[in-house]
């Protein structure tokens, strides 16, 4: 992904001189496809939470409806950027509580009706939670409305599929997908959807055809290049899309392969529930165990969970996420994420020096 061809290319309007690209993205649309059992995916987009926001509007766009019902355990990042973009829009949100780390189908039922336009929910949700959706998926059906999803993809080399719950819209954040991350970034934002919404997808999406003389080729099947777009009837205003990082992603997932994103997927969840037995022979440390997780789970510390992820800092440990900076009321939770990078050393060590920062 570091040759020139690649990293200094222009987006590939001319098939002519653009063959490469243009292969390169098809290929990464296939994966995506893959990956989420859905039928088409886009060129890439921005990140995960603006890919988010374009499923929303794609939804209100297939609809012509105007009210959004949203998980409370959707990122709140991704949530923040929602009502941020769509602040001068007519948009109606209700959001909707997680009771024990899942989504509550009794308030969903409350709320939906033939007003909706989409229900947004994330698997695995911000506490970790994973949960199947296909009975809230077929819920939403009933009134006409589309299921979108946020999901984290290297969770889906074991967990049901988008696809296979029904959604109609997925989307996510690629940087797990052989990414390094470094200040600000790089990020990758995905999205899949059903054949019958392609037309109403945002950013570009490549085909494969032939040529005047029968070879295969490929070309950008729907685009939506700057002076194509029209006010109100542009697909999108801010499709920008990551092509070298969709790129390195595809290199990635095809370097492991489909026995491999398994794998893969089962040392985080193996490597995970590792440190639960771990944390859980800390004194005074609740490994919630309500609802089943992947590679992220929640714990209940005795003290501020804010100043003892600092203290740990001092130890050389970025131990987890504070939850009580975005929930009210959980200022004593943590969460806490283990990827296949984690050694069963490291995690030891990172429990004992939990445990040394409690006593102290």
């Amino acid at each position: 992904m570091s040759r020139p061809e690649f990293y200094t290319a222009y987006t590939p309007y001319q098939p002519e001189c653009s063959q490469g690209w243009l292969q390169a993205i098809y290929e990464y649309q296939t994966v995506i496809c893959e990956l989420t059992g859905l039928d088409v995916a886009n060129a890439s987009l921005y990140d995960g939470g603006t890919a988010l926001y374009e499923a929303l509007m794609m939804a209100v766009r297939l609809t012509g409806r105007n009210k959004i019902i949203m998980d409370n355990g959707v990122n709140l990042i991704y949530r923040t950027m929602l009502y941020t973009y769509t602040k001068n829009l007519s948009i109606e949100f209700v959001e909707i509580p997680v009771v024990h780390g899942q989504s509550s189908r009794a308030e969903l039922g409350k709320h939906l009706d033939d007003k909706t336009a989409a229900v947004i929910m994330q698997n695995p949700n911000f506490f970790g939670a994973v949960d199947d959706y296909s009975d809230v998926v077929e819920q939403v059906h009933k009134y006409g409305a589309l299921a979108v999803g946020s999901f984290y993809p290297v969770s889906l080399g074991m967990l049901k599929s988008p696809g296979e719950m029904g959604f109609d819209i997925a989307t996510g954040e690629g940087q797990s997908l052989g990414i390094p991350l470094s200040f600000g970034g790089p990020y990758l934002g995905f999205m899949a959807t059903k054949k019958d919404f392609v037309r109403k997808m945002p950013g570009r999406i490549v085909g494969e055809t032939v040529d005047k003389d029968g070879k295969r080729g490929f070309v950008l099947t729907l685009q939506a290049r700057e002076q194509h777009i029209r006010r109100e009837k542009a697909m999108s205003n801010i499709c920008s899309n990551e092509a070298l990082c969709a790129l390195r992603a595809v290199i990635y997932l095809s370097l492991l392969g489909k026995e491999g994103l398994r794998e893969l997927a089962e040392f985080n969840y193996q490597k995970s529930e590792f440190a639960k037995t771990i944390f859980d022979k800390i004194a005074h440390v609740k490994v919630k165990r309500s609802s089943p997780t992947f590679n992220e789970f929640t714990v209940m510390l005795p003290g501020n969970a804010d100043e003892i992820v600092n203290k740990m800092i001092d130890k050389g440990f970025a131990c987890g996420f504070p939850l009580g900076r975005f929930y009210k009321g959980m200022d004593q939770y943590l969460l806490v994420t283990v990827t296949e990078k984690r050694t069963k050393e490291e995690i030891a060590k990172l429990a004992e020096s939990l445990e040394a920062v409690l006593c102290a």
